[in-house]
């Protein structure tokens, strides 16, 4: 196997690891025998298990907002756009082990001393946030920034409470329920 796809295979394999059974219930040497190399060829590519948990958070994120950024864009403009993050959710529940929020469920088990982690996380969420409000700037006429941040920021709050309480549930439901509510954040605006 060349480097590049080494490096990312045991991205994809820790990471699969990390998600289905936790950060903290993922050892090293867990990885190396799923991936199937030697410990010296796993420290050759990363420095630690949170070097490969950043990593593996920054590939699960990167893809996140390529495709979802994709899911959006493929919407009619308007009301379509500002929901498309629900029903990209949706999508993801059904066509996936679905275990919630990769970074969130990092961050519950890391301590606070893991400056690193907790920044990775951090900033992937800003990221999300800042999105949402490009798609809140691109799709409401006329608005505020105060009032670009009150709606993209109850649609990110939204979005977080849907995808960590679907996973609790092992439903849908909260994710319906998420869509219904963020209606109401721009209901009286002039959408395009």
């Amino acid at each position: 196997m060349q480097r590049p796809d080494l490096h990312q295979h045991i991205i994809t394999t820790a990471g699969n690891l990390f998600y289905t059974n936790g950060y903290n219930s993922t050892g090293i040497n867990e990885i190396v025998e799923t991936c199937n190399i030697a410990k010296a060829t796993l420290y050759s590519h990363f420095k630690s298990k949170e070097d490969i948990c950043i990593a593996y958070l920054k590939h699960r994120h990167d893809h996140l907002l390529d495709t979802l950024k994709g899911y959006v864009s493929k919407r009619k403009q308007g009301k379509n756009q500002l929901l498309a993050i629900f029903d990209y959710l949706r999508d993801m529940y059904r066509d996936e082990d679905f275990y919630g929020c990769w970074a969130l469920k990092t961050l519950g088990e890391i301590s606070s001393k893991q400056k690193k982690l907790l920044t990775a996380i951090q900033k992937q969420k800003k990221e999300l946030l800042l999105f949402l409000g490009e798609v809140v700037g691109d799709n409401i006429i006329n608005i505020s920034r105060a009032e670009t941040e009150k709606i993209s920021g109850g649609i990110y709050l939204l979005y977080e409470s849907a995808i960590t309480e679907s996973h609790l549930f092992k439903n849908d439901w909260p994710i319906y329920m998420a869509k219904n509510m963020a209606v109401s954040l721009f209901e009286k605006s002039e959408l395009k």
